[in-house]
């Protein structure tokens, strides 16, 4: 097992489930070894009881399905588009229907409050797949003066990534899941007899795809049951967090809340690829254009150890950083994870220490994010080399 936040089932606690929302696919993969995380409301799955390592190299070399806690919150209206160009730090407007698009919100001061995908679901209607946090009462504090209805779709969200992806939906699908489906492209499709939303999408950094249910209209364990039975002749297998949360961190995947927070500007998650400053007046944009570039975020990898999460990353005998997610990588044959440093700086290419679980301190190498496929050629479909 891993170190990081998702990944640790040793310290766990029974809690009452009043509150949060049980999965519709709940039953179809919960066992006896099942370890319950909450995440935007809903419960999601930890561990299953797999065998994480076969679970990350099912990944890598066929398929794997996951059930995400993942929610989206639709907008729509006639003064969308102007009240999400007011929201988000990304130009929205050149947007078109059937894409999706990486977008992060602000706080005035600057910092990054969300951070999700925003698809056009039709010229007047959008969903924002949020991480956790309280983004719906965040539009609503924003939408005095627009025409706007903001609402939960009540989509569930299963994920099936890896490189035989394409061959289980093109099936999954009968054939209209095609070639022509490109990356952050989606749209509506019959799958198994029922309508739900495919995009072209994922969290692992490899060829994949989510799919979002319907709310009550979609039979959820019987889409469950068609998706593994497509599925199965592919090699695919179902996994819990454990297995994506390798993949992602190797990828450069950040988590909102967990690497990052609103205390850090998107400049400092060296996230400034997705800040329009050219646009006028979106939240946050004034303490952005003050704001001195510097990114804080880099990766940690290490031969000797897992980074161990919260851990401390040493200059000489200075706490120079934390360590914000860690896991062993079967790939590259490390220890990775990040590094989110107190200050900014050049800290690429330096040789620093880490503390360990046990209390030592072994030596680690900062690098650039992400670990590899620094151009998306695996998820894109261009590089298709089985590791």
């Amino acid at each position: 097992m891993s170190n990081s936040i998702h990944s640790d089932v040793q310290q766990t606690v029974r809690v009452g489930s009043r509150r949060f929302e049980l999965s519709p696919f709940h039953d179809c993969w919960a066992n006896e070894h099942t370890v319950m995380g909450v995440y935007a409301g809903r419960y999601y799955s930890v561990f299953n009881g797999e065998d994480i390592t076969a679970a990350y190299w099912a990944l890598r070399r066929k398929a794997a399905l996951y059930d995400v806690p993942e929610r989206p919150v639709e907008i729509s209206g006639r003064d969308a588009v102007a009240f999400l160009e007011r929201v988000f730090a990304r130009r929205i407007s050149s947007l078109k229907e059937g894409r999706g698009r990486y977008a992060i919100a602000c706080t005035p001061k600057g910092g990054v409050f969300m951070d999700g995908i925003l698809f056009r679901l039709a010229a007047d209607r959008f969903w924002y797949v949020q991480p956790d946090g309280a983004l719906e009462t965040w539009f609503h504090a924003h939408s005095e003066g627009f025409d706007v209805t903001i609402s939960d779709p009540q989509a569930r969200v299963l994920q099936i990534q890896g490189p035989t992806s394409f061959d289980i939906m093109h099936a999954a699908s009968g054939g209209a899941i095609d070639e022509t489906m490109g990356y952050f492209h989606s749209g509506f499709f019959s799958i198994g007899g029922q309508q739900v939303y495919v995009s072209r999408t994922g969290w692992t950094g490899e060829l994949g795809f989510e799919i979002y249910t319907q709310g009550e209209a979609t039979d959820c364990p019987r889409l469950w049951r068609h998706l593994v039975e497509t599925g199965e002749p592919h090699g695919m297998v179902v996994s819990s967090i454990s297995s994506m949360e390798i993949r992602r961190l190797e990828a450069g995947i950040l988590d909102n809340g967990t690497d990052f927070d609103m205390s850090m500007t998107p400049f400092e998650a060296g996230l400034d690829a997705f800040v329009d400053l050219d646009k006028e007046d979106f939240i946050g944009r004034t303490a952005l254009l003050d704001g001195s570039p510097g990114t804080r975020i880099y990766g940690v990898k290490s031969a000797a150890a897992t980074p161990l999460y919260h851990g401390a990353i040493l200059e000489g005998d200075s706490d120079v950083a934390r360590i914000t997610a860690g896991a062993w990588s079967p790939y590259l044959e490390a220890g990775i994870g990040y590094a989110r440093f107190h200050a900014a700086g050049s800290w690429a290419g330096k040789t620093l220490m880490m503390r360990t679980a046990e209390g030592e301190t072994v030596a680690c190498e900062i690098v650039e994010l992400p670990f590899y496929d620094r151009e998306k050629r695996i998820p894109r479909g261009l590089d298709k080399t089985i590791p």
